[in-house]
């Protein structure tokens, strides 16, 4: 089984939000570990700064948080896989093309979702509602 996660479930597993009880809830419950691209990497690391940056979290509290990332990545409850870019744009150009208009996604959010279809995931998780509509529009559980 492979579960991909976005940046809204991952900033709230990691960044303590409206959602962090439901993403600690489900990660306790879950023994697959979460497959993951750099483009979640990065995403995450930004949000966190950007929210430091916000005063939305308190100072010094995106390092922490992301310290708490890399342990979880070192102890293997996140895995971080390599995936072709230019094969999760080309997905994602597909999901654009046939969702944006009618439904109205974001940029990253379809990329998320693209890198999830190339990765073979059975489940997705997410917070946004719009993405949770994308990606089980192209059959992925969604199930948080």
């Amino acid at each position: 089984m492979v579960i991909c996660a976005d940046t809204s479930f991952l900033f709230s597993l990691y960044g303590n939000d409206g959602n962090t009880s439901r993403a600690l809830a489900w990660m306790k419950s879950c023994r697959t570990p979460l497959t993951l691209t750099t483009l979640n990497e990065y995403e995450l690391a930004n949000a966190l700064r950007f929210a430091e940056f916000r005063k939305a979290i308190g100072p010094g509290e995106a390092a922490l948080f992301w310290a708490q990332f890399e342990a979880d990545r070192a102890s293997g409850r996140l895995k971080i896989q390599v995936c072709n870019l230019a094969d999760v744009v080309d997905e994602a150009k597909r999901l654009s093309a046939t969702y944006t208009l009618v439904r109205g996604h974001r940029g990253f959010d379809t990329l998320h979702v693209a890198a999830a279809i190339r990765l073979k995931a059975n489940q997705f998780l997410t917070f946004d509602g719009n993405q949770k509509t994308l990606a089980e529009a192209e059959g992925l559980v969604v199930p948080v």
